[in-house]
């Protein structure tokens, strides 16, 4: 299992939070996403390590973008 923590800049509420969520968990291996709004943390668990460029569309793909 392995576990990566990213920052995810521009999100505002609960559905940002939902918004992120459901675009993270549909790359392929991942099993889980925990989004703490107050921080922009966005931890990603998945079966393999996860490519940050996959975990950077997927963000992207939700409207908001990954902190450089």
């Amino acid at each position: 299992m392995a576990e990566s923590t990213y920052t995810v800049t521009g999100m505002t509420c609960d559905h940002c939070v939902a918004s992120v969520t459901e675009e993270v968990s549909e790359i392929p291996g991942v099993t889980d996403v925990d989004v703490d709004l107050a921080t922009g943390a966005v931890k990603v668990t998945s079966a393999e390590p996860v490519a940050e460029a996959d975990v950077r569309a997927a963000v992207e793909e939700a409207g908001y973008a990954l902190a450089s």
